[in-house]
């Protein structure tokens, strides 16, 4: 029938309940699953947010490094030594930021877009629920 009601077998939970109880199971489900697909980008964008200045520190640390070691190997200070890979830190730090900042700024645009979505299909699915329910 509509929306999928009375298509279980009657020993099911879907079909336990009245018309409006199966009415409420069946578009909550629905309603899952649209917010399901919507979510599945933001994981990618919380990761791409949340481990993208690591990366960039990580580039700092080894450029560093590879100064404080150019340093050690010659016994003597050049800023010749020290300037290029500490240089080299500097856009692995920025790098890591450039990246990280337009994920996290697009995690909360579409948490929010989400949100507003979420909202209006519960509406729509309420209004849709007593309507079928008081529908003859």
């Amino acid at each position: 029938a509509a929306l999928g009601l009375n298509s279980a077998a009657s020993h099911t939970l879907a079909a336990a309940g009245d018309r409006s109880q199966q009415l409420t199971r069946v578009l909550r489900d629905a309603l899952h699953r649209v917010l399901h697909r919507l979510q599945y980008g933001q994981v990618l964008l919380a990761t791409v947010g949340s481990t993208a200045p690591f990366v960039g520190l990580l580039g700092t640390v080894w450029g560093i490094y590879n100064a404080l070691s150019g340093i050690g190997l010659d016994g003597g200070f050049r800023i010749e030594q020290v300037s290029g890979p500490v240089g080299e830190a500097l856009v692995m730090t920025a790098a890591g930021l450039v990246v990280a900042i337009p994920a996290v700024l697009a995690y909360n645009v579409l948490g929010r877009q989400i949100a507003r979505i979420e909202a209006d299909l519960e509406g729509f699915a309420r209004d849709l629920r007593e309507l079928m329910v008081h529908q003859p």
